[in-house]
């Protein structure tokens, strides 16, 4: 859920690999085109969904297509972000509710709706992608602050009521600039970085989250900060 260009693509990319069915799942299905064919021309399965996370009536009904046309879900990732600033005094409450219902929320419909159909199989991964905001609220992001550290919540209160019936539930801390177009744009002093590993590779986020999934049950990891080497913390 959140299959963008960067940390999202590059998860269903990895999974695609070990011959997992990527359910790629964002607002438009039409700007999935890319990720498929990536996924495909490499010899990979990919399934496009154009879902509203926000929506509990199409988040259902994507799990139940999921489970009825493609197979059962081993593993399901939340990456949405909804990264905005504004100050405090400029955040309304239309800004404030759409970042929860995007960041917070939606995570939950997603856990849910995971937790439902894995319980009666009995194992199953769910990955919950936080940031920094998850563990500590920064100027100007009042709403996304608020917003990723209920989600950080959701998924301890999953993974201490799921983890005992065999469900790994997992939140990441992603603390860090990642390579992507916007950083680039936006912030090119810190893109410069990435020539000394100084910002997230989207790759190297994906390799942890396959790690996250493949670990035995007797050493289960349930939080993990991911950061560049040389980033303050």
């Amino acid at each position: 859920m959140g299959a963008g260009d960067s940390t999202g693509g590059a998860i269903a990319r990895r999974f695609a690999r070990e011959g997992y069915v990527a359910c790629v799942v964002r607002r438009e299905a039409s700007r999935l085109s890319r990720l498929v064919e990536e996924i495909e021309s490499a010899g990979g399965q990919a399934r496009p969904f154009g879902v509203d996370a926000r929506d509990e009536d199409q988040v259902v009904a994507l799990f139940d297509s999921i489970e009825r046309d493609v197979a059962p879900l081993e593993v399901v990732v939340f990456n949405i972000g909804a990264n905005v600033r504004f100050p405090v005094t400029e955040t309304t409450a239309r800004a404030f509710r759409k970042v929860w219902e995007m960041a917070c929320f939606g995570g939950f419909l997603t856990g849910r709706e995971a937790a439902k159909r894995m319980l009666s199989r009995g194992h199953g991964t769910i990955v919950f992608t936080g940031a920094t905001a998850s563990v500590r609220g920064g100027t100007g992001f009042a709403a996304f602050a608020a917003a990723k550290h209920g989600l950080r919540a959701l998924a301890q209160s999953m993974a201490r009521e799921l983890g005992p019936q065999g469900i790994h539930v997992a939140h990441t801390v992603i603390d860090g600039a990642i390579d992507t177009p916007w950083i680039a744009e936006n912030f090119p002093e810190r893109h410069a970085l990435k020539d000394r590993d100084g910002i997230l590779n989207p790759d190297d986020i994906a390799e942890a989250y396959w790690q996250l999934h493949r670990q035995p049950r007797s050493a289960w990891t349930h939080e993990l900060d991911l950061r560049p080497w040389m980033e303050p913390f």
